[in-house]
């Protein structure tokens, strides 16, 4: 019902600033929660920062004060803008979509960003 699309990954120098974008098609977008995930080589995937269909929003301790997840629905997009970045956060980074009636999620194919000089 979703397909999900993301872009902007890179590579970029410690303390250097990337926006990754999410593009959202299907139905119903609206009332989906969504997420950013990670995973590192040899490493579990991790929620990043999740933001609710209301707004509200969470992020894990490694990355508070540097990432920050939006959403636009009038566009179906959602992106991350990540700041401050460091070498920790080279990881292949995952949008997610969440219907919270069903708990039915979606994921898209990845970008990779490499913080690294």
């Amino acid at each position: 019902q979703v397909e999900l699309v993301e872009s902007g990954g890179e590579l970029v120098q410690p303390g250097g600033s990337l926006r990754l974008s999410c593009a959202a098609s299907g139905s119903l977008f609206s009332i989906y929660s969504v997420g950013w995930y990670r995973q590192a080589p040899g490493k579990q995937r991790e929620l990043v920062a999740a933001m609710t269909s209301g707004g509200s929003t969470n992020s894990a301790d490694s990355v508070k004060g540097r990432f920050t997840i939006s959403r636009d629905n009038a566009k179906n997009m959602v992106y991350l803008q990540m700041n401050s970045l460091k070498p920790e956060d080279t990881a292949v980074y995952y949008c997610n979509a969440k219907n919270p009636r069903t708990g039915r999620g979606y994921w898209g194919q990845g970008t990779q960003v490499t913080v690294s000089s």
